[in-house]
């Protein structure tokens, strides 16, 4: 559910998004893994720091620079993992010369996601239909984070892990934002929707506006990825599709400041 600045904002082109495939009952895997196999690489400052701060979050191997262990034992305190101090070219040999590690990878189990009938009845969640830029999904987790949505729905196909490039994106959004990984995404909000959810999807071409739709809760916001926007099948279980009611030239957003705007209109207020 990214948004282009030719197609307008959110519709089938991004920024604002249609909705995708889904589970039914016990296809659904309550983890950020799903299918994929091997332990969460988390690097950099921030996801290694929450998640040692993070007592569910299952750690197996800790690699740090003697002056980023030396941060984590001033800022963290005790760590549940002894790290084995080695040098940043130890920690770039492991992750490639891009990546911004500031001397910290850690390796950990990925998390495991709430079942859809534990979820509390003022749940809000995202759901990405396809949102296959790890980037972009790391930058929704970070929103995510900072607005309490309470799980992100994800297939296990077509998305990325909830490892690397996104985990960095998040920038520790990961540790309070669990991952709810389904097989098809149409019928997990179909079960939604007979839980109570309102299931809403974003489309730069909806009739209605955010604004007429107005918080609520249960909530589902269901995203699009750019350029394509939502699946037909994830825009017909949908409630409503709605858009972001720009006023300038750019009728565009990227998805996760999409996601941002949506979220601020539509969460309950506390």
């Amino acid at each position: 559910m990214m948004t282009r600045q030719a197609p307008r904002a959110g519709g089938r082109g991004g920024g604002q998004g249609k909705a995708g495939a889904g589970r039914r009952p016990g296809e659904a895997r309550g983890d950020a893994r799903g299918e994929r196999e091997g332990p969460a690489v988390l690097y950099g400052w921030h996801p290694v720091a929450e998640a040692l701060r993070n007592p569910n979050r299952e750690l197996r191997r800790l690699l740090a620079t003697e002056n980023a262990a030396l941060r984590l034992a001033e800022e963290v305190g005790a760590l549940r993992i002894a790290p084995e101090i080695v040098r940043p070219g130890t920690i770039t040999g492991l992750l490639g010369p891009d990546a911004v590690h500031q001397g910290l990878y850690l390796e950990a189990e990925p998390l495991e996601g709430p079942a859809f009938d534990r979820l509390p009845d003022d749940a809000v969640l995202l759901a990405l239909d396809q949102i296959t830029d790890p980037h972009n999904v790391g930058a929704i987790v970070r929103t995510a984070a900072a607005f309490g949505v309470t799980a992100i729905v994800t297939t296990a196909r077509h998305s990325p892990a909830a490892t690397g490039v996104l985990a960095k994106s998040a920038s520790g959004g990961l540790e309070h934002v669990p991952f709810v990984v389904v097989r098809n995404l149409a019928e997990a909000l179909i079960e939604l929707g007979e839980r109570g959810f309102t299931r809403v999807g974003l489309d730069s071409e909806a009739p209605e506006t955010l604004d007429a739709v107005g918080p609520r809760a249960p909530l589902v916001v269901v995203l699009g990825a750019e350029g394509k926007g939502l699946r037909q099948r994830t825009r017909e279980c949908c409630d409503v599709m709605a858009r972001i009611p720009f006023r300038g030239a750019i009728q565009s957003l990227n998805v996760s400041n999409a996601a941002a705007i949506t979220l601020y209109a539509l969460m309950p207020r506390a």
